[in-house]
């Protein structure tokens, strides 16, 4: 390579780190239900313009490439973690907004019964006006008639009962109605707090997206082809020790669930279909978009982010892994693929690429959890 872009392509690398070290995904705390990974330093991004390539140049050297592929590597995988961050926010939010819902109807309701008990109090006391504003039981004294004295000591007993279970109803429905207005505001509080952290996920997936791209676009044609070769070596290195650990001749063999094998099947059927974060289908998928849908397709639903599904589903031992067992990778838990069988894998990887079937040790496997049982 050239002098002049081999300085221009080691400045991109350099520049993008720079830019990319500088931002933090701040979701407001306790908003999220997901474990946050570990924060990123601080800071407000630099305002950077990536040099253009020079077309006449030597092309990069294996080394730099592979500079550059270790690069785009963190890029995409803080994008997983803030779409995780993302998807984790929409879904409480979701939530969040049908607690709402449902609050607003139960203070309709408390209103209306709120109405019906004052009616029902102030015909008490109009029928008390209009007999002179005695009591029943001062009326029922002064009566001349025994037997209006007898018959009426039962009808009494009823009616003290009726206004005193009125007056209780009353002071019940409207504590109710105080409870209900305060946890709706409460939940709008949440709900709101949930817009933030949506929207401060979305602004640092876009940015780590952007720089992805910015540093690919350094490349040239070829260059960029000898990218994606080294992108298949490392995948393969990893596979391959992977395999040589013997880990295949651990695993069951053709022991997959009904649903296992209806959830492997799905995932399958979407091959071809791009990478597009947030995205649960049914054109584009993010990773756990992917394997929360083809699960809900076989009749399970698990939840929908790839923390939440390592967090919550029951765990196995990788030796005991099957088709349809969901493999969560990366320590954070940002990356989950769906295991296939035979030492393979399907998932939708990153932005620019497509649902495709891949080693299942070409990442590092933080571990395994089967949804279903």
């Amino acid at each position: 390579m050239a002098p002049g872009k081999r300085g221009r392509l080691s400045a991109a690398v350099m520049v993008v780190c720079a830019v990319c070290a500088a931002t933090v995904l701040a979701i407001p705390g306790g908003a999220l239900a997901a474990p946050a990974p570990d924060p990123s330093p601080s800071g407000p991004p630099a305002s950077v313009t990536v040099p253009d390539p020079v077309a006449d140049a030597a092309p990069a050297t294996d080394a730099e490439l592979e500079a550059v592929r270790t690069r785009l590597e963190e890029l995409y995988h803080d994008a997983a973690v803030a779409t995780d961050a993302y998807n984790a926010a929409e879904e409480l939010a979701d939530q969040q907004s049908a607690e709402i819902v449902a609050l607003a109807k139960r203070i309709v309701q408390g209103e209306e019964k709120l109405a019906e008990l004052k009616e029902r109090a102030g015909a008490a006391a109009r029928a008390q006006y209009r007999t002179g504003g005695l009591p029943p039981e001062a009326q029922l004294i002064l009566s001349d008639d025994p037997r209006q004295f007898l018959d009426g000591a039962g009808r009494i007993l009823q009616g003290e009962r009726a206004t005193d279970k009125t007056l209780a109803e009353l002071q019940q429905t409207q504590d109710d109605l105080e409870l209900y207005a305060k946890d709706a505001a409460a939940g709008w509080d949440e709900l709101e707090a949930n817009r933030k952290a949506k929207d401060t996920a979305r602004g640092e997936i876009e940015k780590q997206i952007s720089a992805a791209e910015k540093l690919e676009s350094q490349l040239a044609k070829e260059e960029k082809e000898r990218l994606a070769e080294l992108e298949r070596q490392a995948a393969a290195r990893a596979q391959t020790a992977w395999v040589d650990t013997g880990i295949l001749d651990e695993l069951p063999g053709g022991t997959a669930s009904a649903e296992g094998r209806r959830a492997v099947a799905w995932a399958k059927a979407q091959l071809g279909k791009p990478y597009e974060w947030g995205a649960e289908g049914p054109d584009t998928f993010d990773c756990s978009g992917l394997t929360s849908e083809a699960w809900a397709a076989a009749g399970t639903p698990i939840p929908r982010t790839s923390q939440e599904q390592w967090r919550q589903l029951p765990r196995v031992d990788l030796a005991e892994m099957r088709p349809g067992d969901l493999i969560i990778y990366n320590s954070d838990a940002s990356h989950v693929a769906m295991y296939v069988g035979d030492g393979a894998m399907v998932h939708s990887p990153r932005p620019g690429r497509t649902v495709t079937i891949a080693g299942a040790g070409s990442m590092p496997i933080l571990g395994v959890v089967r949804p279903g049982g």
